[in-house]
């Protein structure tokens, strides 16, 4: 009973965009572990015991939080289900640190890539790709699936993103002819595959694949980190680009308001309030907010 229902949860939810990846795996561990206690409803000791045999809290919690999720959707139609407490805390992990890039070192990270590696067209490929991301705000997921005919005189055009969206991003002239010059080298490469970026194998790309270039640029420009400092990945370039992009919003609240809904859009964000997550405090705004702040004390009209 518990497995057909916990098909029927992830299919109502995949039907309102989520995919629902480590998810699914937990709810159908969690049913058939349920099974073998001879439970065929939700029941709270059980999911506590399933949720406890994670080594770590963050994971336990996590556990019990799909669990408790799950019991809610099945609740509304048969209360024969028990709502589980929240026995490990909050499964949410608290916010990291997240590292901002200065334009220097966005313009060193991009050399690097240019310089790694023994072959031209993959050095190409990561600094035509980091620079990409740097000046677009992409998730990394939307850059590597990148087709040709993705590539328009207008922009890209993100194809099937996060929660099934899809958007065309505007591209600066210069970002457009950077692209331009690397696909002229880039086309004769893989004849056969229409991916913008594709690896030495002349497949499409990884995750896993950036990120390892992306920390080797980063271990050869040498960027400051360790122990409480934030450490940069490749979404910290988007998370730079949103930064920046707060930083040039006028000063007008009207202004601010469209300002603020336009880089939703442009990033593929559900709500304003997801583009409001990736705002982080740097000296710049800080220093900003201090000056307008002091010209609200003496009466000054912005």
């Amino acid at each position: 009973m518990l497995t057909q229902s916990v098909e029927s949860y992830l299919a109502v939810r995949r039907a309102c965009g989520f995919q629902l990846k480590s998810e699914s795996n937990y709810l159908r561990t969690f049913a058939i572990y349920s099974k073998k206690r001879g439970k065929h409803h939700v029941c709270s000791d059980v999911a506590i015991e399933w949720a406890g045999l994670s080594k770590s809290a963050q994971q336990r919690a996590r556990r019990l939080g799909q669990v408790i999720q799950f019991a809610r959707y099945l609740r509304a139609e048969d209360q024969c289900h028990e709502l589980p407490p929240p026995f490990f805390g909050s499964q949410r992990r608290p916010r990291p640190i997240p590292y901002i890039f200065s334009q220097e070192n966005i313009k060193r990270l991009i050399q690097a890539a240019s310089q790694s590696g023994y072959r031209t067209l993959p050095r190409q490929t990561y600094s035509t790709l980091f620079a990409l991301l740097a000046c677009t705000g992409l998730r990394v997921p939307e850059a590597i699936r990148l087709r040709f005919g993705d590539i328009t005189s207008d922009g890209l055009v993100i194809r099937g993103s996060k929660f099934r969206k899809s958007r065309l991003v505007p591209l600066h002239e210069t970002a457009q002819a950077g692209l331009e010059r690397y696909l002229k080298q880039r086309r004769s490469y893989a004849p056969f595959d229409d991916h913008v970026f594709v690896s030495l194998t002349r497949k499409p790309f990884h995750t896993r694949d950036v990120e390892t270039a992306f920390r080797t640029a980063v271990d050869k420009i040498g960027l400051q980190r360790g122990p409480g400092l934030p450490r940069p990945t490749p979404h910290s370039l988007r998370h730079t680009f949103a930064v920046r992009a707060l930083e040039a919003c006028p000063d007008d609240r009207d202004k601010i308001t469209k300002h603020m809904l336009a880089l939703s859009t442009y990033l593929g964000h559900s709500t304003v309030r997801e583009t409001y997550w990736y705002l982080e405090a740097t000296p710049d705004l800080m220093r900003d907010i201090s000056k307008c702040f002091e010209n609200f004390t003496k009466g000054v009209q912005p």
